[in-house]
């Protein structure tokens, strides 16, 4: 089946890389019993499954429930049959433009899903996701078949498949897709697991047919899964959008990590700083594994364009992996690793004691190694690497881990507070878009509460995130204790104190919207100095 054959494999990069050493070389140090554990999830995110367990189970659906049964191994497989019977029977005798049976479409998005690990009840509707679209099947039938919950989560796959052409109809759209998602994340999951599909077959639609669908995965939905911490899909998305948006520049990029590995091979300077570290972490007793990932191409382009230079170091192509026990062989690892080379400055980046917003935990540092040349490494653990790639999918492991993984969701009702407040669609979009960037600080109140931002955040989006009288009323800021500008860009961990005037002529100015980056702080900024020019009869 062709959602397998490629099985989240995009190009210029592979899963499989993330837990072995592309440029050569054997393990030192004692295996790890979690990282084995993680390691064999993740081999299911990148190979077909041969053969399923029962005698019952079709071909067709064996992929699916091997892949199921080992992350649950309880599962109730019957109801996932009784689903692909359903399914089958109210899509029989309808063709994809591929020319593909129907069928095999809602089969590859469920087998997107099952590798991922989800829960019994997202599959079950996973291959129901297109029935009360697109054949008689209603929403009442499903409900009295397969329960509320998956009637629920089609009913919200299908509302967001009504996308229709048009800045305006897509923006109505996506507003639903942002209600859709606060109710039940796995809406959109299901959401991302077809998109994912569809742009694995998107050759055989009009070439600005394609074009559309992959602006809006590259801007939305791929944004949206990196919000959810499925970097595994979120990959896949941007390569295979970048590949139809970008052909020439894609090539390029493609050629040029091919002779990079290629070169990287023949001379094996990045195999040696492997084996270095693997001997350095042996040498301290720190069980660990050492790899090498190559970025995926998007990154790769992303990356050359906010440098303002193409590819040409290590770092802009590659980075070395460390997986480790605990916590405490984290910080272990990189005092290892700062011992073997200099690092440099301002590049170690501490996301185990501040997560980022999708849960995502690592030590991120930058060294050089004996040729001078700067090389990126990430340590974590076992299990934060398999959140890392899998996100809010990932089961959650000892006591408290269900709150850990819900507090990861904290900015879509940061989102949902204020989709109601933005009534031109197009503006809805552009904020959505913008509280999508993929990169973000976390900034700290002075009584300690988290608060997830974009990248060059403000202190006046500081103030709206807090509350929007706040913001109207705020005059200055204190960053770290210091007295600052409202306009100052925030750095991860910056303390915010908002100052605040109580004069009633106090209110936002018109150049805050020339530096805020939170749609919550441009809408109610919009719309304070509206309401002013009405009160003072000037023309809005």
């Amino acid at each position: 089946m062709e959602a397998r054959a490629q099985a989240a494999l995009p190009a210029g990069g592979s899963l499989s890389p993330d837990v072995a050493a592309p440029f050569g070389g054997g393990e030192e140090g004692r295996p790890l019993a979690a990282a084995r554990l993680v390691n064999h999830r993740l081999a299911h995110l990148a190979r077909r499954m041969a053969n399923g367990r029962g005698g019952q189970v079709p071909p067709e659906l064996r992929g699916i429930v091997e892949a199921h049964r080992d992350f649950h191994s309880k599962a109730d497989i019957g109801a996932i049959l009784q689903a692909y019977e359903a399914s089958e029977r109210f899509h029989r005798g309808q063709m994809r433009r591929s020319g593909d049976p129907y069928i095999i479409h809602p089969l590859a998005v469920t087998e997107i899903l099952a590798e991922l690990g989800v829960d019994t009840t997202t599959l079950i509707a996973a291959l129901l996701h297109d029935t009360v679209e697109d054949t008689p099947a209603t929403l009442e039938a499903l409900r009295d078949e397969f329960g509320a919950e998956v009637a629920n989560l089609v009913d919200g796959v299908t509302k967001l498949d009504k996308m229709r052409f048009g800045e305006a109809a897509e923006a109505e759209t996506l507003r639903k897709l942002i209600v859709a998602l606060a109710r039940d994340y796995r809406v959109l999951l299901i959401k991302i697991a077809d998109r994912l599909h569809n742009m694995r077959t998107l050759g055989f639609m009009s070439p600005a047919k394609q074009a559309k669908i992959s602006r809006v995965t590259l801007e939305i939905l791929a944004p949206l899964a990196h919000r959810l911490g499925v970097s595994v899909i979120k990959r896949e998305l941007e390569d295979r959008a970048f590949a139809v948006l970008d052909p020439e520049e894609h090539r390029r990029i493609s050629l040029l990590v091919d002779d990079f590995v290629a070169a990287e091979r023949e001379s094996g300077q990045l195999g040696a700083v492997v084996s270095r570290l693997r001997a350095g972490l042996g040498e301290a007793k720190i069980p660990g594994e050492v790899s090498v990932r190559t970025s995926h191409l998007f990154s790769i382009h992303k990356r050359a364009q906010d440098r303002g230079r193409p590819p040409r170091d290590y770092y802009d192509i590659v980075r070395v992996l460390v997986l480790v026990e605990d916590v405490r062989d984290c910080y272990a690892a990189l005092g290892v690793i700062h011992g073997l080379w200099r690092p440099v400055p301002g590049r170690l980046r501490d996301f185990v004691a501040t997560p980022k917003f999708n849960m995502y935990q690592s030590l991120h540092t930058t060294v050089t190694d004996g040729t001078g040349r700067a090389v990126d490494i990430q340590i974590r653990t076992s299990q934060m690497h398999l959140l890392a790639e899998t996100g809010i999918v990932a089961r959650p492991v000892g006591e408290g881990a269900d709150g850990a993984r819900l507090e990861g969701l904290s900015w879509l009702h940061s989102l949902l507070d204020w989709e109601g407040e933005a009534s031109d669609p197009g503006e809805f979009l552009e904020s959505l878009s913008s509280d999508l960037d993929a990169d973000e600080v976390l900034a700290f109140t002075p009584k300690g509460k988290a608060i997830a931002l974009p990248a060059r955040s403000s202190p006046v989006d500081v103030a709206y995130a807090v509350h929007t009288d706040i913001g109207h009323r705020a005059i200055g800021a204190r960053v770290n204790g210091r007295l600052v500008p409202l306009h100052t860009r925030l750095r991860n961990g910056d303390v915010v104190e908002i100052l605040t005037s109580n004069l009633p002529h106090a209110g936002p100015s018109e150049d805050w919207l020339t530096f805020v980056r939170t749609a919550r702080a441009r809408v109610r900024i919009r719309r304070r100095l509206a309401r002013g020019r009405r009160e003072a009869g000037e023309p809005t």
